[in-house]
């Protein structure tokens, strides 16, 4: 195994290095992607390290900018109906595909309104089966009205809408192209973003080239990308990419892994002296919040009691939870579910550390139930099992016993969606940058496994409100009821919050432009290397 580990640093070290000989190092971004891709077809970009990639190849409709504001990108404007289900897009008529034979002549075509028309039924065909359909399914009708006006119709108002379009699932792709390659369109990709496909060996290799006809520029009227390449090896652990990062192989690492957090971090979350002149450490808030659950329908009392659910959330220390085990990296939840950095996050509805009143619910629950030895079961996997056990040893303070389970995180994944666990830890990453997204783990007509609604929590109140929030267009408004909707959920504690994420990223000095965003979208169109 070792063996294997060492011969894949030579080959992406001799890789990295052979980008091509027609394109200067100091001009190819290289980056390390452990998890692997799966597929260049945006329509299947539900992994990060595919939504990193095809993020580079393909623009939709709409993008998000670093402070996650919706921005034209292919559609230069955009009007919505009084009533909020007509959606008018204006699309730039200087946006062409990359270029391939198969256009002809030119090699090349201007995208039209009849493109989205065709990527959208791609995305809903069943036959399809992308994974990314529901992000249309509160559309009613979409058509091109001509080739620069695209129409979208909604069911009923979303306001969170615009900011689903700028997922990638939602780019365009032209229909020749894809005709012609059927499924291998996933590793033969044609689009129209600011690179362009250049090789993929698979395991070893991906390699995107400088789309010199790119329709974006910066401020100062400089065409966009400013790099010739992008270089993309697939070492399999994070401890070799973080070698390869050490060494000045690639120039870019994103997030905090156990097996390097104390090289490079202090306790306190800075960079270590040996790695100040030559790392730049970019942090943020990160659209992640992560969580134990409690399963509501489950017949154990321990489960159904709300003063045990409660004692847990005050039982322990989050702070000290942060500096111990994420060396500062996140922010401690004292809050509700809604992250910090989207409308709608509210500081104060959540629980802090009161080890004294968890002690005495503890001891109530005990008086009420005759049950004089109460005990829980977390459900873990082993990358999350050093915050279970913290948790375990100060709960179990409280009177209260604790059991640690740890399990292969698929078969979690299919035990949580199918009602066989009483408590599991778990995260939400927002898909788009609305609290809606979040809210909606708690409406009861989403219950796994058809919905995301884990813990089966269900109440009548939150469901109207939740049905209010779609008639709001207002944000300020919108987040005053999204506040209202996590302070109940929070009052009647199915989870207990752990913390917000942040982005972690590092680069080598030369790099700048990279810059950072609360959804971790990799955006490599204004980087710059010296």
């Amino acid at each position: 195994m070792k063996f294997n580990v060492i011969l894949l640093l030579l080959i992406s070290t001799f890789l990295v290095n052979c980008t091509s000989k027609n394109v200067k190092s100091d001009l190819v971004f290289r980056y390390n992607e452990h998890k692997n891709i799966g597929s260049l077809d945006p329509v299947f970009s539900k992994d990060i390290a595919d939504i990193w990639a095809t993020n580079q190849l393909f623009n939709g409709l709409v993008q998000m900018d670093d402070q996650m504001n919706v921005i034209p990108s292919i559609s230069k404007s955009w009007t919505v109906s009084k009533d909020g289900i007509t959606y008018t897009f204006k699309l730039r008529n200087d946006v062409s595909f990359h270029k391939h034979k198969i256009f002809g002549k030119d090699s090349t075509r201007n995208v039209v309104a009849s493109d989205f028309e065709y990527s959208f039924s791609r995305l809903l065909d069943k036959k399809l089966a992308s994974p990314g359909s529901w992000v249309l399914q509160k559309v009613d009708a979409f058509k091109s009205l001509n080739d620069s006006i695209f129409e979208i119709k909604l069911k009923q108002p979303f306001p969170a809408f615009l900011g689903l379009l700028t997922m990638k699932y939602c780019s365009v792709v032209p229909k020749e192209i894809v005709e012609f390659y059927g499924n291998d369109f996933r590793s033969n990709p044609i689009g129209t973003g600011p690179f362009k496909f250049k090789r993929w060996e698979e395991n070893l290799k991906l390699v995107f080239r400088k789309n010199p006809d790119y329709f974006e520029k910066d401020e100062n009227g400089k065409q966009l990308p400013y790099l010739e390449a992008v270089s993309i090896t697939f070492l399999p652990d994070k401890q070799s990419e973080f070698l390869q990062f050490a060494q000045g192989n690639i120039d870019f690492v994103s997030g905090l892994d156990a097996s390097y957090k104390d090289e490079i971090l202090t306790a306190s979350g800075t960079l270590r002296d040996v790695y100040e002149n030559e790392v730049n450490l970019i942090r943020g808030p990160y659209l992640n919040t992560e969580y134990l659950a409690f399963y509501m329908d489950s017949e154990i009392p321990e489960m159904k009691s709300e003063l045990i659910r409660k004692a847990v959330n005050y039982g322990f220390d989050r702070d000290k939870m942060m500096i111990y085990l994420r060396n500062g990296v996140g922010i401690p939840a004292n809050g509700g579910f809604i992250p910090k950095g989207l409308p709608g996050h509210n500081e104060s509805i959540g629980f802090d550390y009161e080890p004294q009143k968890a002690k005495e619910l503890v001891n109530r629950f005990k008086r009420e139930t005759g049950i004089q030895n109460p005990s829980i079961t977390i459900t873990t996997t082993s990358n999350y099992l050093s915050f279970c056990e913290f948790i375990q040893r100060e709960i179990q303070k409280t009177g209260l016993m604790v059991n640690v389970d740890v399990i292969p995180a698929a078969t979690l994944k299919d035990a949580k969606a199918n009602g066989k666990l009483d408590m599991f830890r778990a995260s939400w990453v927002a898909d788009y940058p609305d609290a809606e997204n979040y809210l909606s783990l708690y409406h009861s007509q989403n219950f796994a496994p058809n919905g995301p609604n884990y813990t089966h929590f269900s109440n009548e109140q939150y469901d109207e409100w939740y049905k209010q929030a779609f008639e709001i267009t207002d944000i300020s408004e919108r987040a005053i009821l999204y506040s209202k909707m996590d302070s109940l959920v929070m009052e009647k504690a199915p989870i207990v919050v752990m913390f917000y994420d942040e982005v972690l990223r590092f680069t080598r000095k030369n790099v700048s432009g990279l810059g950072i965003n609360p959804i971790n979208l990799l955006d490599l169109k204004k980087v710059r290397k010296k």
